[in-house]
């Protein structure tokens, strides 16, 4: 495990970094990096905001758009679908939307601005003036500022800042898909949430949000005790801070936002959002407790009580029927959105889980988080990759995930169906028993019931898998990942991004002569189901309520 570094993230070669690493494909190299003003006051400075990443699709802009957003109707309601969830286990990074908290379903021949950089003129991708077409960009945010950078150019700062002067922003989600100019969510550390267009955010020259629309959590202004459903306390609003924020698949104009006190609200753009609401007193902070707005007016329009402690992350599934939760009381849990029924959950080995995100074809959820050597910030699928010489089958499905922590590595990891033996636990507690050829023709007969929150398993039950790179990619602690067709992007909590080519981009590169290959690893066994590393879950679409852990 490398150590630690407490620099600023140099570039390539700092510290002792390699510049490009080895899988199986090829070179993945060092292309360029991305950061904010040296100016701007980072993590070790700034009370503790990491820094978070999320990727940006910017579609072309619809003929005849005005430039001012509409009000969007409700959306229609979400449709509920059946599903079993399979095995817990804390491997390594699901589908990553960084911070989306939502899954991106995507195709590996996708590659909508998904590249890794064309040079621009000196005065770079600043130059810009017209952003009506489609672009990948980078949000990310240090201290109190939220930065965009333009992903096609290799312009090391960002193209645009926007400074939010009452609260630090903490977590931000983007929607591809909505219907009118606000597409970007921004959570802040007093509990509110802004929504906003990207494209006017780009069109403006100021450094303030521009045409947004602030949705204020009211329980800041009610000094309560957080054990009794409140949320100040002598440090402000840390009780109250954004988590994260997600937009709902499928259910136009919905998002969703957790917060640090176990809570998660379930908000409408189309509404106001600074409407008076009231919700019960939550008077048992361990249990689930979902409660609606007494007002059509309101908004939020529910409140979700999921957990006792901070709600760390959330992510839809690809289809948006289900939402996964992980949280400071180690829990991964797992609910029928359009239900707001807990499906099933399960407990890490060790500290609290961190971070947790879906496969694109949703059978698979990750989760990563602490134990007492390393801590897991995120996880992802890469949903670009595909094995060589896959016949395609639904028993020899092979992903790639990758997950990167405080241990400033970035690790990938391949995972097979038919080289793994799932361990099957039963609700009774007998010992498991272990499937001798397909392990989903066992599945259904080792189902918990609905709305079991399920203990560890046996470390011994459970598979190992080793990673398949393990690469030391910053000098400072990572927090963030993301994959794009062409690339593989980090980040560190201090808001330096490093952009990996993939191999068909980048071999034909000829390395400078200080340039090493790092091999893949043969680290130690990683086992799958450690908390240290990240966990997966498996889900079938077939039966609404079964459940195994492995």
């Amino acid at each position: 495990m490398a150590s630690v570094g407490s620099g600023g993230g140099g570039g390539a070669g700092a510290g002792g970094l390699k510049t490009y690493f080895k899988t199986p494909e090829g070179r993945h190299k060092l292309q360029y990096e991305k950061t904010h003003s040296p100016a701007v006051v980072h993590y070790n400075h700034s009370g503790k905001t990491v820094s978070q990443m999320t990727l940006a699709y910017l579609k072309e802009k619809p003929a005849g758009q005005g430039s001012t957003p509409s009000t969007p109707s409700a959306g229609s309601g979400m449709r509920s679908a059946a599903a079993r969830l399979l095995g817990t286990g804390n491997g390594s990074r699901a589908l990553s939307f960084g911070s989306n908290g939502t899954s991106r379903a995507v195709s590996g021949s996708s590659r909508m601005g998904g590249g890794v950089g064309v040079p621009t003129s000196a005065s770079g991708s600043q130059g810009m003036a017209n952003y009506d077409g489609k672009g990948t960009y980078i949000i990310f945010n240090t201290a109190d500022t939220l930065f965009i950078s333009d992903l096609n150019s290799h312009d090391k700062d960002p193209i645009k800042s926007i400074h939010f002067s009452s609260s630090n922003p903490l977590c931000h989600a983007f929607d591809p898909e909505a219907k009118d100019g606000h597409d970007l969510l921004v959570g802040v550390f007093s509990g509110d949430v802004y929504s906003m267009s990207l494209r006017q955010q780009l069109q403006d020259p100021g450094k303030k949000p521009v045409s947004y629309q602030h949705f204020i959590n009211k329980d800041k202004d009610k000094d309560k005790d957080p054990s009794q459903g409140g949320a100040a306390s002598r440090h402000g609003f840390i009780w109250l801070r954004c988590t994260c924020v997600a937009w709902v698949p499928g259910h136009e104009g919905f998002f969703v936002v957790s917060h640090a006190d176990g809570n998660l609200y379930v908000y409408d753009k189309s509404k106001d959002g600074n409407t008076d609401w009231t919700f019960p007193t939550i008077k048992d902070q361990s249990q689930l407790l979902v409660s609606h707005a007494k007002s059509s007016k309101a908004n939020p329009i529910a409140r979700w009580h999921i957990c006792q402690g901070a709600i760390n992350a959330i992510s839809f599934s690809p289809d948006g029927a289900y939402l996964a939760t992980v949280g400071r009381d180690g829990y991964l849990r797992v609910f029928d959105y359009a239900k707001e029924q807990l499906i099933f959950g399960g407990k890490s080995y060790y500290g609290a889980l961190l971070c947790c995100s879906w496969s694109t074809d949703g059978k698979y959820l990750l989760s990563g988080g602490e134990d007492d050597l390393v801590q897991v910030s995120a996880v992802s699928f890469d949903p670009y990759w595909s094995p060589p010489n896959s016949d395609e089958t639904e028993e020899n499905v092979m992903y790639r995930f990758g997950s990167v922590g405080q241990d400033t590595q970035l690790l990938l990891w391949d995972l097979a169906l038919d080289e793994i033996a799932v361990p099957l636990r039963h609700p009774s507690g007998v010992s498991p028993t272990f499937s001798s050829g397909s392990p989903s023709a066992h599945w259904d007969n080792a189902c918990p019931p609905t709305g079991v929150l399920q203990p560890s398993p046996r470390m011994r039950d459970v598979p190992k898998l080793s990673p398949l790179v393990a690469h030391r990619v910053h000098v400072d602690p990572l927090s963030g990942l993301e994959f794009t067709s062409e690339s593989i992007l980090t980040i560190c909590r201090e808001g330096l991004i490093k952009i990996w080519a993939r191999p068909s981009h980048s071999e034909n590169q000829q390395p400078d002569s200080s340039e090493q290959v790092v091999g893949s690893a043969s680290a130690k066994d990683k086992i799958l189901t450690s908390s240290n590393k990240a966990g997966a879950s498996s889900s079938s679409f077939k039966q609404p309520s079964s459940v195994l852990f492995t």
